[in-house]
Protein backbone atom coordinates (compact mmCIF):
# COMPACT_ATOMS: atom_id res chain seq x y z
CA UNK A 1 0.00 0.00 0.00
CA UNK A 2 1.71 3.45 -0.76
CA UNK A 3 1.54 5.64 1.61
CA UNK A 4 0.61 9.54 1.88
CA UNK A 5 2.27 12.59 3.51
CA UNK A 6 0.38 13.90 6.43
CA UNK A 7 -1.66 10.94 6.66
CA UNK A 8 -2.33 7.79 8.88
CA UNK A 9 -4.05 4.60 7.14
CA UNK A 10 -5.63 3.00 9.94
CA UNK A 11 -7.48 -0.73 9.33
CA UNK A 12 -9.74 -1.76 11.21
CA UNK A 13 -11.68 -5.45 10.36
CA UNK A 14 -10.01 -4.60 6.95
CA UNK A 15 -11.74 -1.20 6.18
CA UNK A 16 -9.30 1.35 5.33
CA UNK A 17 -9.98 4.99 6.89
CA UNK A 18 -7.74 7.82 6.05
CA UNK A 19 -7.89 10.96 8.50
CA UNK A 20 -6.08 14.04 8.06
CA UNK A 21 -3.28 15.21 10.76
CA UNK A 22 -2.71 19.20 10.39
CA UNK A 23 -0.83 19.55 13.33
CA UNK A 24 1.95 17.32 12.05
CA UNK A 25 1.99 18.65 8.33
CA UNK A 26 3.17 21.93 9.94
CA UNK A 27 6.17 19.46 11.58
CA UNK A 28 7.23 17.52 8.51
CA UNK A 29 10.17 18.07 6.95
CA UNK A 30 11.83 15.89 4.01
CA UNK A 31 15.10 15.66 3.33
CA UNK A 32 15.85 14.63 -0.65
CA UNK A 33 19.31 14.62 -0.28
CA UNK A 34 19.34 12.22 2.92
CA UNK A 35 16.37 10.43 1.85
CA UNK A 36 14.28 10.44 5.21
CA UNK A 37 11.40 12.49 6.72
CA UNK A 38 11.45 14.27 9.92
CA UNK A 39 8.56 14.56 12.28
CA UNK A 40 8.37 16.39 16.07
CA UNK A 41 5.66 15.53 18.99
CA UNK A 42 5.62 16.04 22.36
CA UNK A 43 6.21 12.52 22.70
CA UNK A 44 7.07 9.67 20.68
CA UNK A 45 5.89 6.27 21.62
CA UNK A 46 8.09 3.22 19.64
CA UNK A 47 5.20 0.61 19.85
CA UNK A 48 1.48 0.27 19.35
CA UNK A 49 0.28 -2.18 21.67
CA UNK A 50 -2.00 -1.75 25.13
CA UNK A 51 0.50 0.21 26.79
CA UNK A 52 1.30 2.78 23.64
CA UNK A 53 -2.51 3.15 23.53
CA UNK A 54 -3.12 4.04 26.91
CA UNK A 55 -0.33 6.02 27.24
CA UNK A 56 -1.36 7.68 23.67
CA UNK A 57 -4.95 8.25 25.36
CA UNK A 58 -3.53 9.61 28.55
CA UNK A 59 -0.86 12.02 26.56
CA UNK A 60 -3.72 13.49 24.27
CA UNK A 61 -6.37 13.79 26.60
CA UNK A 62 -3.84 15.66 28.69
CA UNK A 63 -3.62 18.32 25.64
CA UNK A 64 0.08 16.68 24.33
CA UNK A 65 0.51 16.28 20.68
CA UNK A 66 1.92 12.22 20.01
CA UNK A 67 3.17 9.89 17.50
CA UNK A 68 3.05 6.54 17.76
CA UNK A 69 4.67 4.10 15.72
CA UNK A 70 3.45 0.02 15.13
CA UNK A 71 5.97 -2.39 13.21
CA UNK A 72 3.03 -4.44 12.20
CA UNK A 73 -0.38 -3.03 10.73
CA UNK A 74 -2.42 -3.44 13.72
CA UNK A 75 -2.11 -1.65 16.77
CA UNK A 76 -3.34 -2.85 20.12
CA UNK A 77 -0.71 -5.58 21.11
CA UNK A 78 -1.46 -8.60 23.08
CA UNK A 79 -5.65 -8.15 22.77
CA UNK A 80 -5.38 -7.97 18.59
CA UNK A 81 -1.90 -8.43 16.49
CA UNK A 82 -0.95 -11.43 18.95
CA UNK A 83 -4.71 -12.82 19.16
CA UNK A 84 -4.43 -13.33 23.35
CA UNK A 85 -7.89 -12.87 25.29
CA UNK A 86 -7.04 -10.32 28.53
CA UNK A 87 -5.69 -12.32 31.26
CA UNK A 88 -7.74 -10.28 34.41
CA UNK A 89 -8.21 -11.30 37.98
CA UNK A 90 -11.81 -11.65 39.37
CA UNK A 91 -12.68 -8.08 40.07
CA UNK A 92 -11.79 -6.40 37.16
CA UNK A 93 -16.03 -5.81 36.71
CA UNK A 94 -15.74 -3.20 39.06
CA UNK A 95 -11.95 -2.22 40.00
CA UNK A 96 -8.24 -2.86 39.80
CA UNK A 97 -7.82 -1.20 36.28
CA UNK A 98 -8.17 2.35 35.52
CA UNK A 99 -11.56 3.44 34.62
CA UNK A 100 -10.16 3.92 30.42
CA UNK A 101 -9.40 0.08 30.71
CA UNK A 102 -13.06 -0.68 32.37
CA UNK A 103 -14.32 1.25 28.97
CA UNK A 104 -12.23 -0.38 26.39
CA UNK A 105 -13.89 -3.93 27.99
CA UNK A 106 -17.49 -2.42 28.00
CA UNK A 107 -17.23 -0.71 25.01
CA UNK A 108 -16.23 -4.07 23.34
CA UNK A 109 -19.50 -5.98 24.90
CA UNK A 110 -21.64 -2.50 23.20
CA UNK A 111 -19.71 -3.08 20.04
CA UNK A 112 -20.95 -6.79 19.97
CA UNK A 113 -24.67 -5.71 21.09
CA UNK A 114 -24.78 -3.06 18.29
CA UNK A 115 -23.34 -4.58 15.27
CA UNK A 116 -24.05 -8.45 15.52
CA UNK A 117 -27.14 -10.54 15.57
CA UNK A 118 -26.79 -11.74 19.14
CA UNK A 119 -29.33 -13.68 21.10
CA UNK A 120 -31.81 -11.10 23.62
CA UNK A 121 -30.05 -13.37 26.04
CA UNK A 122 -26.85 -12.30 25.35
CA UNK A 123 -27.84 -8.83 24.22
CA UNK A 124 -29.27 -8.31 27.95
CA UNK A 125 -26.35 -9.93 29.63
CA UNK A 126 -24.22 -6.81 31.67
CA UNK A 127 -20.98 -8.55 31.51
CA UNK A 128 -21.35 -10.27 28.05
CA UNK A 129 -18.43 -12.68 27.39
CA UNK A 130 -18.56 -13.15 23.51
CA UNK A 131 -16.55 -16.24 23.61
CA UNK A 132 -17.87 -17.70 27.09
CA UNK A 133 -14.26 -18.84 27.15
CA UNK A 134 -13.00 -19.99 30.92
CA UNK A 135 -9.34 -17.66 30.59
CA UNK A 136 -10.94 -14.62 30.79
CA UNK A 137 -14.61 -12.45 31.88
CA UNK A 138 -14.27 -11.43 28.17
CA UNK A 139 -12.83 -13.43 25.60
CA UNK A 140 -13.28 -11.61 22.52
CA UNK A 141 -12.19 -11.13 18.64
CA UNK A 142 -8.98 -9.37 17.85
CA UNK A 143 -10.78 -7.05 14.79
CA UNK A 144 -13.06 -6.42 17.68
CA UNK A 145 -10.75 -5.13 20.09
CA UNK A 146 -9.13 -3.28 17.11
CA UNK A 147 -11.87 -1.44 16.15
CA UNK A 148 -12.46 -0.28 19.80
CA UNK A 149 -9.39 1.23 20.12
CA UNK A 150 -9.27 3.49 17.04
CA UNK A 151 -12.79 4.28 18.37
CA UNK A 152 -11.08 5.86 21.59
CA UNK A 153 -7.99 7.41 19.31
CA UNK A 154 -10.41 8.66 16.69
CA UNK A 155 -10.88 12.30 18.31
CA UNK A 156 -7.35 12.51 18.93
CA UNK A 157 -6.70 11.48 15.38
CA UNK A 158 -9.13 13.83 13.89
CA UNK A 159 -7.92 16.83 15.72
CA UNK A 160 -4.62 15.99 14.51
CA UNK A 161 -3.16 15.22 18.60
CA UNK A 162 -1.78 12.18 17.24
CA UNK A 163 -0.27 10.39 14.37
CA UNK A 164 -0.18 6.26 14.03
CA UNK A 165 2.92 5.45 11.59
CA UNK A 166 2.23 1.69 10.94
CA UNK A 167 4.08 -0.73 9.14
CA UNK A 168 7.21 1.05 10.87
CA UNK A 169 10.17 -0.40 13.12
CA UNK A 170 12.37 1.43 15.25
CA UNK A 171 16.61 1.10 13.28
CA UNK A 172 18.13 3.45 16.05
CA UNK A 173 18.66 6.13 18.36
CA UNK A 174 20.31 9.52 18.52
CA UNK A 175 21.23 10.34 21.94
CA UNK A 176 23.09 12.74 23.86
CA UNK A 177 24.38 11.72 27.77
CA UNK A 178 21.76 10.76 29.51
CA UNK A 179 18.49 11.93 27.07
CA UNK A 180 17.30 10.58 23.72
CA UNK A 181 17.68 13.17 21.19
CA UNK A 182 16.09 11.50 18.30
CA UNK A 183 14.81 7.94 16.71
CA UNK A 184 14.72 6.88 13.51
CA UNK A 185 11.75 4.64 12.36
CA UNK A 186 11.94 2.89 9.03
CA UNK A 187 9.36 0.96 6.63
CA UNK A 188 10.01 -2.89 6.04
CA UNK A 189 8.46 -3.10 2.80
CA UNK A 190 9.61 0.36 1.31
CA UNK A 191 12.40 1.00 2.71
CA UNK A 192 11.38 4.50 3.82
CA UNK A 193 13.11 6.20 7.19
CA UNK A 194 11.50 8.78 9.34
CA UNK A 195 13.38 10.59 12.17
CA UNK A 196 11.32 11.28 15.06
CA UNK A 197 12.14 14.32 17.63
CA UNK A 198 10.84 14.59 20.63
CA UNK A 199 11.13 15.89 24.70
CA UNK A 200 9.98 12.41 25.65
CA UNK A 201 10.11 8.92 24.46
CA UNK A 202 8.16 5.93 25.56
CA UNK A 203 9.73 2.55 24.74
CA UNK A 204 6.15 0.39 24.52
CA UNK A 205 7.72 -2.49 21.80
CA UNK A 206 6.93 -5.95 22.99
CA UNK A 207 10.64 -6.55 23.40
CA UNK A 208 12.25 -3.39 24.50
CA UNK A 209 13.76 -2.88 21.46
CA UNK A 210 14.55 0.82 22.49
CA UNK A 211 16.49 -0.16 25.76
CA UNK A 212 19.84 -1.27 23.92
CA UNK A 213 19.72 1.35 20.69
CA UNK A 214 19.59 3.88 23.12
CA UNK A 215 22.10 2.58 25.55
CA UNK A 216 19.77 2.28 28.47
CA UNK A 217 20.72 -0.08 31.17
CA UNK A 218 18.89 -2.83 31.34
CA UNK A 219 18.25 -6.48 32.28
CA UNK A 220 17.13 -9.53 31.05
CA UNK A 221 16.44 -13.45 31.94
CA UNK A 222 16.51 -14.85 35.86
CA UNK A 223 18.44 -13.48 38.31
CA UNK A 224 20.33 -15.42 41.22
CA UNK A 225 18.80 -15.52 44.76
CA UNK A 226 21.74 -13.40 45.67
CA UNK A 227 21.51 -10.62 43.49
CA UNK A 228 17.42 -10.40 44.62
CA UNK A 229 17.18 -12.59 47.85
CA UNK A 230 13.83 -13.61 46.02
CA UNK A 231 12.63 -16.98 47.68
CA UNK A 232 12.50 -18.63 44.06
CA UNK A 233 15.44 -17.17 42.19
CA UNK A 234 18.13 -20.13 41.35
CA UNK A 235 21.43 -19.95 42.36
CA UNK A 236 22.82 -19.05 39.00
CA UNK A 237 21.71 -15.40 36.81
CA UNK A 238 20.82 -16.78 33.61
CA UNK A 239 20.41 -13.35 31.25
CA UNK A 240 19.27 -15.83 28.46
CA UNK A 241 16.68 -17.52 30.75
CA UNK A 242 13.73 -15.96 29.39
CA UNK A 243 9.96 -17.48 29.47
CA UNK A 244 9.01 -19.16 25.91
CA UNK A 245 7.01 -17.00 23.55
CA UNK A 246 4.00 -18.62 21.38
CA UNK A 247 2.56 -17.39 17.75
CA UNK A 248 -1.31 -18.20 18.95
CA UNK A 249 -3.80 -19.32 15.71
CA UNK A 250 -7.36 -19.22 15.45
CA UNK A 251 -9.12 -22.04 14.21
CA UNK A 252 -13.14 -23.47 13.78
CA UNK A 253 -14.56 -27.03 13.25
CA UNK A 254 -16.61 -27.62 10.82
CA UNK A 255 -18.60 -31.12 11.31
CA UNK A 256 -18.13 -33.54 8.35
CA UNK A 257 -15.96 -31.73 6.70
CA UNK A 258 -12.33 -33.20 6.01
CA UNK A 259 -9.93 -29.95 6.43
CA UNK A 260 -6.63 -31.79 6.73
CA UNK A 261 -3.80 -30.02 5.92
CA UNK A 262 -0.69 -31.28 4.44
CA UNK A 263 1.52 -33.20 6.25
CA UNK A 264 3.61 -30.36 7.67
CA UNK A 265 7.34 -30.49 6.63
CA UNK A 266 8.59 -30.82 10.57
CA UNK A 267 5.99 -32.91 11.53
CA UNK A 268 7.81 -36.26 12.64
CA UNK A 269 10.11 -34.00 14.90
CA UNK A 270 7.53 -32.23 17.09
CA UNK A 271 5.57 -35.52 16.88
CA UNK A 272 8.03 -37.00 19.14
CA UNK A 273 9.57 -34.14 20.92
CA UNK A 274 10.17 -34.20 24.63
CA UNK A 275 11.13 -31.17 26.18
CA UNK A 276 13.98 -31.24 28.36
CA UNK A 277 13.07 -29.14 31.54
CA UNK A 278 13.85 -28.95 35.03
CA UNK A 279 11.38 -30.00 36.81
CA UNK A 280 10.62 -32.63 33.95
CA UNK A 281 7.92 -32.22 31.44
CA UNK A 282 5.83 -35.15 31.22
CA UNK A 283 6.36 -37.06 27.84
CA UNK A 284 6.12 -35.44 24.58
CA UNK A 285 4.57 -31.84 23.69
CA UNK A 286 1.94 -33.23 21.59
CA UNK A 287 -0.46 -34.61 24.01
CA UNK A 288 -3.33 -33.66 25.92
CA UNK A 289 -1.32 -33.58 29.40
CA UNK A 290 0.40 -30.73 30.76
CA UNK A 291 2.85 -30.38 34.09
CA UNK A 292 0.87 -29.57 37.03
CA UNK A 293 1.69 -26.59 39.13
CA UNK A 294 0.46 -27.98 42.55
CA UNK A 295 1.92 -31.77 41.96
CA UNK A 296 4.51 -33.88 40.58
CA UNK A 297 2.19 -35.46 38.53
CA UNK A 298 0.99 -34.56 34.92
CA UNK A 299 -2.25 -33.51 34.60
CA UNK A 300 -4.61 -34.81 31.80
CA UNK A 301 -7.18 -32.51 29.88
CA UNK A 302 -10.00 -32.44 27.41
CA UNK A 303 -10.57 -31.49 24.16
CA UNK A 304 -13.78 -31.83 22.23
CA UNK A 305 -14.53 -28.83 19.46
CA UNK A 306 -18.43 -29.98 19.40
CA UNK A 307 -19.40 -28.46 22.61
CA UNK A 308 -20.03 -31.64 24.37
CA UNK A 309 -19.00 -32.64 27.60
CA UNK A 310 -14.91 -33.48 28.27
CA UNK A 311 -16.42 -35.04 31.96
CA UNK A 312 -14.49 -34.25 34.51
CA UNK A 313 -11.68 -32.99 32.64
CA UNK A 314 -11.42 -29.10 31.21
CA UNK A 315 -12.24 -28.99 27.88
CA UNK A 316 -9.30 -26.78 26.23
CA UNK A 317 -11.66 -25.44 22.71
CA UNK A 318 -13.89 -23.69 25.24
CA UNK A 319 -10.46 -22.27 27.39
CA UNK A 320 -9.31 -19.20 24.84
CA UNK A 321 -13.47 -19.24 22.90
CA UNK A 322 -13.37 -15.66 21.77
CA UNK A 323 -16.83 -16.81 20.12
CA UNK A 324 -19.41 -18.99 21.13
CA UNK A 325 -22.01 -19.17 18.74
CA UNK A 326 -24.61 -19.55 20.75
CA UNK A 327 -24.71 -16.00 22.10
CA UNK A 328 -26.04 -15.20 18.41
CA UNK A 329 -29.01 -15.88 16.21
CA UNK A 330 -29.24 -19.69 15.07
CA UNK A 331 -27.69 -20.74 12.06
CA UNK A 332 -25.89 -17.55 11.96
CA UNK A 333 -22.50 -19.25 12.93
CA UNK A 334 -21.36 -22.67 11.97
CA UNK A 335 -19.00 -23.18 14.93
CA UNK A 336 -17.16 -21.69 17.91
CA UNK A 337 -14.27 -19.88 17.09
CA UNK A 338 -10.97 -20.66 19.88
CA UNK A 339 -7.40 -19.49 19.81
CA UNK A 340 -4.79 -22.07 20.34
CA UNK A 341 -2.37 -20.81 22.98
CA UNK A 342 -1.76 -23.89 24.88
CA UNK A 343 1.22 -25.13 26.81
CA UNK A 344 1.12 -27.41 23.51
CA UNK A 345 2.38 -24.19 21.73
CA UNK A 346 4.77 -22.38 23.69
CA UNK A 347 7.82 -22.59 22.05
CA UNK A 348 10.68 -22.87 23.88
CA UNK A 349 13.86 -24.08 21.73
CA UNK A 350 14.59 -20.54 20.83
CA UNK A 351 15.31 -16.96 22.56
CA UNK A 352 13.70 -14.02 21.15
CA UNK A 353 15.58 -11.67 23.02
CA UNK A 354 18.99 -9.92 22.14
CA UNK A 355 19.08 -11.63 19.21
CA UNK A 356 19.79 -11.21 15.36
CA UNK A 357 16.89 -10.23 13.72
CA UNK A 358 17.46 -13.76 11.56
CA UNK A 359 17.87 -15.36 14.35
CA UNK A 360 14.32 -13.55 15.41
CA UNK A 361 12.36 -14.64 12.02
CA UNK A 362 13.97 -18.15 12.54
CA UNK A 363 12.56 -18.63 15.46
CA UNK A 364 8.98 -17.62 14.92
CA UNK A 365 9.07 -19.43 11.74
CA UNK A 366 10.23 -22.26 13.69
CA UNK A 367 6.90 -21.73 15.91
CA UNK A 368 4.57 -21.40 13.39
CA UNK A 369 5.94 -24.82 11.65
CA UNK A 370 4.92 -26.04 15.69
CA UNK A 371 1.27 -24.36 15.59
CA UNK A 372 1.12 -26.49 11.65
CA UNK A 373 1.87 -29.68 13.54
CA UNK A 374 0.07 -29.42 16.51
CA UNK A 375 -3.09 -28.60 14.09
CA UNK A 376 -2.23 -32.06 11.80
CA UNK A 377 -1.88 -34.07 15.12
CA UNK A 378 -5.24 -32.57 16.53
CA UNK A 379 -6.94 -33.33 12.76
CA UNK A 380 -5.08 -36.85 12.84
CA UNK A 381 -4.36 -38.17 16.00
CA UNK A 382 -5.68 -36.49 19.28
CA UNK A 383 -7.61 -39.04 21.21
CA UNK A 384 -11.80 -38.16 21.60
CA UNK A 385 -14.08 -38.68 24.57
CA UNK A 386 -15.78 -41.39 22.58
CA UNK A 387 -12.70 -43.31 21.93
CA UNK A 388 -11.84 -42.60 18.43
CA UNK A 389 -9.08 -40.34 17.33
CA UNK A 390 -8.71 -37.09 15.43
CA UNK A 391 -10.53 -34.15 14.08
CA UNK A 392 -10.33 -33.83 10.69
CA UNK A 393 -13.12 -30.72 10.52
CA UNK A 394 -10.59 -28.41 12.33
CA UNK A 395 -10.28 -25.53 10.43
CA UNK A 396 -8.00 -22.68 10.69
CA UNK A 397 -9.03 -18.77 10.70
CA UNK A 398 -6.17 -16.72 9.24
CA UNK A 399 -9.30 -13.82 8.64
CA UNK A 400 -10.22 -13.69 12.55
CA UNK A 401 -6.23 -12.94 13.22
CA UNK A 402 -5.78 -10.52 9.62
CA UNK A 403 -3.39 -12.96 8.43
CA UNK A 404 -3.49 -15.38 4.76
CA UNK A 405 -1.91 -18.20 7.34
CA UNK A 406 -4.30 -18.16 10.40
CA UNK A 407 -1.69 -17.38 12.72
CA UNK A 408 -1.33 -14.27 14.53
CA UNK A 409 0.83 -11.48 13.24
CA UNK A 410 3.25 -11.31 16.22
CA UNK A 411 5.00 -13.83 18.63
CA UNK A 412 2.81 -13.25 22.09
CA UNK A 413 6.17 -12.39 23.64
CA UNK A 414 6.07 -13.07 27.46
CA UNK A 415 9.29 -11.23 28.74
CA UNK A 416 10.77 -8.30 27.41
CA UNK A 417 14.00 -6.35 28.02
CA UNK A 418 13.39 -4.67 31.42
CA UNK A 419 15.00 -1.24 32.22
CA UNK A 420 17.09 -1.54 35.52
CA UNK A 421 14.54 1.11 37.44
CA UNK A 422 14.92 3.28 40.31
CA UNK A 423 12.73 0.58 42.35
CA UNK A 424 12.36 -2.91 41.36
CA UNK A 425 9.35 -4.94 42.22
CA UNK A 426 11.24 -8.12 44.17
CA UNK A 427 8.93 -11.41 44.29
CA UNK A 428 8.82 -10.35 48.41
CA UNK A 429 7.02 -7.31 47.42
CA UNK A 430 3.98 -9.16 45.85
CA UNK A 431 4.34 -13.31 46.26
CA UNK A 432 2.23 -14.21 48.58
CA UNK A 433 5.12 -17.22 50.11
CA UNK A 434 7.85 -14.99 50.14
CA UNK A 435 6.12 -12.06 51.77
CA UNK A 436 5.25 -14.45 54.49
CA UNK A 437 8.55 -15.24 55.24
CA UNK A 438 10.07 -11.83 54.78
CA UNK A 439 7.52 -9.52 57.11
CA UNK A 440 5.68 -12.24 58.82
CA UNK A 441 2.03 -14.38 58.73
CA UNK A 442 -0.27 -11.44 59.50
CA UNK A 443 1.61 -9.05 57.22
CA UNK A 444 2.18 -11.08 54.32
CA UNK A 445 -1.79 -11.22 53.95
CA UNK A 446 -1.24 -8.55 51.77
CA UNK A 447 0.98 -7.03 48.82
CA UNK A 448 3.85 -4.36 49.91
CA UNK A 449 2.83 -0.62 49.87
CA UNK A 450 4.29 1.94 47.81
CA UNK A 451 4.26 5.29 49.03
CA UNK A 452 4.66 6.39 45.10
CA UNK A 453 1.71 4.18 43.53
CA UNK A 454 0.74 4.54 39.93
CA UNK A 455 -1.53 1.86 39.68
CA UNK A 456 -2.65 -1.69 41.07
CA UNK A 457 -2.81 -4.94 39.29
CA UNK A 458 -3.21 -8.57 40.24
CA UNK A 459 -2.32 -11.87 38.64
CA UNK A 460 -0.91 -15.16 39.41
CA UNK A 461 3.15 -15.16 39.19
CA UNK A 462 2.68 -17.21 36.75
CA UNK A 463 6.21 -18.12 34.52
CA UNK A 464 5.87 -20.44 31.63
CA UNK A 465 8.73 -22.93 30.66
CA UNK A 466 11.97 -21.31 29.34
CA UNK A 467 14.17 -21.22 26.57
CA UNK A 468 16.90 -22.29 28.97
CA UNK A 469 14.69 -25.85 30.28
CA UNK A 470 13.23 -23.96 33.15
CA UNK A 471 9.94 -25.41 33.49
CA UNK A 472 7.39 -23.10 34.45
CA UNK A 473 6.19 -22.14 37.96
CA UNK A 474 2.58 -20.92 38.97
CA UNK A 475 2.37 -19.38 42.24
CA UNK A 476 -0.27 -17.05 44.58
CA UNK A 477 0.85 -13.09 44.96
CA UNK A 478 -1.62 -10.75 45.90
CA UNK A 479 -2.90 -7.61 44.65
CA UNK A 480 -0.55 -5.06 44.18
CA UNK A 481 0.52 -1.50 43.72
CA UNK A 482 2.56 -0.10 40.57
CA UNK A 483 5.18 2.24 42.53
CA UNK A 484 6.32 5.31 40.29
CA UNK A 485 10.13 4.07 40.82
CA UNK A 486 9.86 0.56 38.43
CA UNK A 487 8.94 3.19 35.56
CA UNK A 488 12.14 5.22 35.81
CA UNK A 489 15.45 4.23 34.44
CA UNK A 490 18.32 4.92 36.82
CA UNK A 491 19.85 7.34 34.24
CA UNK A 492 17.74 7.98 31.30
CA UNK A 493 15.66 11.19 31.83
CA UNK A 494 13.41 11.58 29.19
CA UNK A 495 12.50 7.36 28.21
CA UNK A 496 9.71 5.88 30.18
CA UNK A 497 8.72 1.93 29.84
CA UNK A 498 4.77 1.20 29.09
CA UNK A 499 4.47 -1.94 29.40
CA UNK A 500 6.39 -5.14 30.64
CA UNK A 501 9.37 -3.67 30.18
CA UNK A 502 9.23 -2.13 34.09
CA UNK A 503 11.49 -2.53 36.80
CA UNK A 504 10.72 -6.21 37.51
CA UNK A 505 13.12 -9.31 38.09
CA UNK A 506 11.92 -12.36 35.74
CA UNK A 507 9.78 -13.86 38.40
CA UNK A 508 7.77 -10.51 39.19
CA UNK A 509 7.73 -9.89 35.27
CA UNK A 510 4.83 -13.38 35.72
CA UNK A 511 2.18 -11.03 37.20
CA UNK A 512 2.84 -7.24 35.60
CA UNK A 513 2.45 -8.82 32.39
CA UNK A 514 -0.86 -8.92 31.97
CA UNK A 515 -3.70 -6.80 29.69
CA UNK A 516 -4.25 -4.82 32.35
CA UNK A 517 -1.66 -3.84 34.46
CA UNK A 518 0.26 -3.25 31.24
CA UNK A 519 -2.70 -0.93 30.09
CA UNK A 520 -2.53 0.57 33.84
CA UNK A 521 1.58 1.14 33.27
CA UNK A 522 1.13 2.60 30.09
CA UNK A 523 -1.62 5.59 31.27
CA UNK A 524 0.69 6.29 34.28
CA UNK A 525 3.72 6.44 31.87
CA UNK A 526 1.71 8.81 29.29
CA UNK A 527 0.18 11.70 31.98
CA UNK A 528 4.21 11.52 34.29
CA UNK A 529 5.24 13.01 30.74
CA UNK A 530 1.90 15.20 30.86
CA UNK A 531 2.81 16.37 34.18
CA UNK A 532 6.53 16.71 33.70
CA UNK A 533 6.03 19.21 31.13
CA UNK A 534 3.78 21.11 32.23
CA UNK A 535 5.61 21.94 35.19
CA UNK A 536 9.29 22.14 33.84
CA UNK A 537 10.44 19.10 35.92
CA UNK A 538 12.16 15.63 35.00
CA UNK A 539 9.94 12.85 35.76
CA UNK A 540 12.46 11.50 38.84
CA UNK A 541 11.67 14.68 40.39
CA UNK A 542 8.03 14.00 40.60
CA UNK A 543 9.30 10.65 42.85
CA UNK A 544 11.93 12.89 44.70
CA UNK A 545 9.53 15.98 45.66
CA UNK A 546 6.44 14.95 48.33
CA UNK A 547 4.13 17.81 46.96
CA UNK A 548 5.25 16.54 43.33
CA UNK A 549 4.14 13.33 44.02
CA UNK A 550 0.76 13.95 45.67
CA UNK A 551 0.06 16.54 42.96
CA UNK A 552 0.66 13.67 40.40
CA UNK A 553 -1.24 10.94 42.48
CA UNK A 554 -3.98 13.55 42.83
CA UNK A 555 -4.14 14.18 39.01
CA UNK A 556 -4.30 10.51 38.02
CA UNK A 557 -6.67 9.31 40.51
CA UNK A 558 -9.17 12.31 39.18
CA UNK A 559 -8.68 10.65 35.53
CA UNK A 560 -9.73 7.61 36.68
CA UNK A 561 -6.33 5.62 37.93
CA UNK A 562 -6.80 3.77 40.92
CA UNK A 563 -3.43 3.41 43.02
CA UNK A 564 -4.34 1.47 46.07
CA UNK A 565 -6.79 -1.70 47.04
CA UNK A 566 -10.09 -1.44 48.73
CA UNK A 567 -9.39 -2.18 52.46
Amino acid sequence: MKRRNFLTTLSAGGTGILLASPAFARNESKSHAEGFSRLSADMVIVGGGMGACAAALAACRNGLQVIMTEETDWIGGQATQQGVPPDEHRWIETHGAPASYREFRNRIRSYYKRNYPMTEEAKNRENLNPGDGWVSWICHEPVVGLAVLYEMLAPYLSAGKLKILLEYKIRKADTDHDRIRSVEIYNSATGHRIVLLAPYFIDATECGDLLPLSGTEYVTGTESRQQTGELHAPEKPNMSNNQSFTVCFAMEYQAGVNNVIDRPAEYDFWRSYKPVMNPPWPGRLLDLKYPAHDSDQPKDIGFDPTGKSTGKLPNLWTYRRILNKNNFMPGFYGSDITIVNWPQNDFFPGNLIDVSTAEFNQHVESARQLNLSLLYWLQTEAPRPDGGIGWPGLKMRGDVLGTNDGMAKYPYIRESRRIKAVFTVLEEHVGQENRTLVVGEAEGKKAATFIDSVGVGYYTLDLHPSCAGSNGFYMPSLPYQIPLGALLPQRMNNLLPACKNIGTTHITNGCYREHPVEWSIGEAAGMLVAFAMKYGVPPRAVREKENLLKDFQKLICNQGLEISWPA
